[in-house]
């Protein structure tokens, strides 16, 4: 853990460097007049902009650079020259990796295309406002790389009025309604599907059922805390980071590595209102969906007490 914590930062610290050593003095000398207006940072796509680098992300799309947001004005005005300038920059210092796609990934852009690429709608950056449909059709995952990262300078602030508001997180409805809608995902894949496919000795099913309860539970955890999880390979963590206790990180990795046991079905028939408590993955589906329970009723979002989590559904959506 150690060198990876190392290998992060010295990238972290090699774009920063890059920056003042490099693009801070090209825009300085050669944008003096519209050095103000340029936004300067490390945000979006890449394991970098997580702080989640080490030796293996390094295989591809690897390589050190910024991001130079401008607003659509100041990109007619100056920006192709300045990203000119930028790609002659980076073309004649040592890269390793820098590959075509990386590149579209980095240099000069403007805010709206920066965040409407990542987040897949055409975003209102100049009024910084979504509707409830965009908000409700946004992934989790391209909200939290949108807010990744680091800026270096907005003196405008207009980049950054924009990834505030996205920070500012889900409206109250779409909110809730996200929340609804993975409780009835666990309770449905770990809590009910899982049982009906081990009784029939469908186990390829089983795991489906378990991997989609897993991703359910942690979706719960940052929708609870008011956090977006990143990409799923990094999900967990995240999680981890996010969860000060561990104990809920804990039960995911506990139910994540324990094994299919068709054994423990063996002369059992499927019965909805009975669990099969000998196999283990039941057990740890219920602690965990404890834990979710306790979540909702810190937060005041239900009154209830089961930890069947379909019945909180309606009391999470009705407020």
């Amino acid at each position: 853990m150690k060198r990876d914590d190392e290998n992060m930062t010295n990238v972290r610290e090699k774009n920063r460097r890059f920056y003042d050593s490099y693009v801070r003095p090209m825009i300085h000398n050669d944008y003096h007049e519209y050095e103000k207006r340029i936004a300067v940072g490390i945000v979006g796509e890449g394991s970098d902009c997580f702080g989640y680098d080490d030796e293996i992300s390094r295989d591809h799309d690897f390589g050190t650079g910024v991001c130079l947001w401008l607003t659509d004005e100041d990109m007619e005005l100056f920006g192709h020259r300045l990203a000119e300038d930028y790609n002659a920059l980076v073309e004649s210092s040592e890269r390793s990796f820098y590959t075509k796609r990386l590149a579209e990934r980095r240099g000069v852009m403007t805010i709206h295309d920066f965040y409407s690429g990542i987040l897949q709608i055409d975003c209102d950056t100049d009024s910084c406002r979504l509707s409830d449909d965009d908000w409700y059709h946004l992934d989790h995952a391209c909200l939290k790389t949108a807010t990744n990262g680091e800026i270096f300078r907005d003196d405008m602030g207009a980049f950054t009025a924009f990834r505030n508001y996205l920070l500012g997180y889900y409206p109250e409805r779409i909110w809730r309604t996200r929340l609804a809608e993975e409780l009835h995902e666990y309770a449905s894949a770990l809590q009910i599907n899982y049982a009906r496919c081990m009784t029939r000795r469908d186990i390829v099913a089983a795991e489906l059922c378990r991997a989609r309860g897993i991703g359910a539970a942690m979706e719960l955890f940052f929708l609870l805390k008011r956090e977006y999880p990143p990409y799923y390979k990094w999900t967990f963590r995240a999680l981890r980071e996010l969860d000060a206790e561990g104990s809920f990180s804990e039960k995911i990795k506990g139910l994540s590595e324990e094994r299919i046991r068709p054994e423990a079905w063996d002369g059992t028939r499927y019965q909805p209102n009975r669990l099969n408590y000998r196999d283990p993955i039941v057990s740890l589906s219920e602690e965990l969906a404890s834990e979710i329970e306790f979540l909702l009723k810190e937060r005041g979002l239900t009154g209830l007490s089961s930890r069947y989590l379909e019945v909180h559904v309606d009391e999470v959506l009705e407020g």
